[in-house]
């Protein structure tokens, strides 16, 4: 049996360092009560638990007010809670081509629903987006500017920045999918003039699966995408208009939290810059060794241009499901193919017939591991040709 390489960073990281686990245990043994309902000494530690944890992602992000932080299971539900929560029928949204499900989707369902008018930014085949467009786009006045960080399928980076400032020069707020960046880019949320940031608790912060979040700058008013007991103002019947309970009906993932936590801690010792330059080191390296394989096309960025640590590809010759299934089955190592649930940015790539097969590095990967998936990808074309 090979060792098990795990590249598949993108869905979700692993292994988990072992400072989450501790804190998950810890969280369960000695702060397992409801936060924010009870005066009880347990309930203190769960509601100590969420307020540590909003503090070191206020930290990691640039917030300035914790409160403005809200957790839910995962970067969906924030994206889900920051759209519906702000359009209303008729509004305008700008997006773009490499927008993930989680923003298209929703977006679709309003405009099918309440007549909500979307204009999506295209890209180039190297996942750049057209900034003529987008101005363009913005002189109709949308409400809404929609951009994730990084495409899950080609890794480019798109100027969130630069967005950042235009729409709020055309009076839109501004919403950021950071799926792929948050732990690994460095994010201000002020100077970037982001309104919404959608965060994953399960991919580059190090924490488990059914955590993450969405910062509401504290000039935007969302209506909560859940409604229930909060613990506070139980009198009304109306949900809280205090932070964050207003978006935080029903009990709290508190374990999770605390293993959320305990991962951007990590993150925050070894600092996203770090983090970036070694996953764009791996990158490269994956790269250069599968440009040497004369069926294989690498999507995204070209070689030492800026992207997070995901390649993707196609084969000319053989289906990605294939390739994807024998590096698991025959080479221990784990990847993903198919349309990665961003079919529009398969579109632009035009691989939305054939799908690709995503590598995608995380802080624990190494050299060894690259040339490992190197070479077995080598292997696998020259066995099947």
């Amino acid at each position: 049996m090979k060792p098990f390489i795990y590249l598949d960073h993108a869905a979700t990281s692993w292994p988990k360092p072992p400072e989450v686990l501790q804190a998950m245990q810890k969280a369960m043994e000695e702060a397992a009560a409801n936060p924010g309902r009870g005066s009880h000494q347990m309930a203190v530690k769960a509601s100590r638990v969420l307020f540590e944890g909003r503090k070191v992602l206020s930290q990691l992000f640039q917030v300035r007010n914790q409160n403005d932080i809200i957790f839910t299971y995962n970067t969906t539900e924030a994206l889900n809670l920051a759209i519906k929560g702000l359009l209303q029928p008729g509004d305008r949204v700008v997006a773009t081509m490499v927008e993930h499900n989680s923003v298209r989707r929703p977006l679709e369902y309003l405009k099918r629903v309440a007549g909500v008018q979307v204009d999506y930014i295209p890209v180039n085949g190297q996942g750049q987006l057209d900034m003529a467009k987008l101005k363009a786009a913005l002189e109709q006045r949308p409400k809404l500017v929609v951009s994730t960080h990084s495409s899950n399928l080609l890794g480019s980076l798109l100027p969130i920045a630069e967005i950042g400032e235009l729409a709020r020069r055309y009076g839109a707020v501004f919403l950021v999918d950071a799926a792929q960046s948050a732990g690994c880019l460095e994010i201000d949320v002020s100077a970037m003039n982001i309104d919404l940031l959608a965060f994953p608790g399960h991919k580059g912060l190090l924490g488990p699966q059914g955590t993450g979040g969405l910062y509401i700058s504290p000039t935007v008013e969302l209506e909560p995408l859940l409604h229930g007991g909060t613990g506070s103002q139980s009198e009304e019947k109306e949900q809280p208009t205090i932070r964050p309970d207003r978006y935080e009906a029903g009990t709290p993932n508190t374990p999770g939290i605390a293993g959320l936590k305990a991962g951007v801690d990590q993150v925050l010792k070894l600092t996203p810059r770090r983090i970036y330059e070694h996953e764009w080191e791996l990158t490269q390296r994956i790269m250069e060794g599968l440009q040497s394989i004369a069926e294989i096309r690498i999507l995204g960025p070209e070689a030492g241009q800026p992207r997070t640590g995901i390649v993707s590809f196609v084969s000319t010759e053989r289906d990605s499901s294939e390739i994807a299934f024998k590096l698991d089955r025959e080479y221990g190592i784990a990847v993903r193919a198919g349309m990665h649930c961003t079919p529009l940015a398969h579109e632009a790539v035009d691989t939305l017939q054939t799908g690709a097969v995503r590598i995608s590095v995380g802080a624990n990967n190494t050299h060894e591991e690259a040339d490992a998936v190197i070479d077995a990808v080598r292997e696998i074309c020259s066995k099947l040709s």
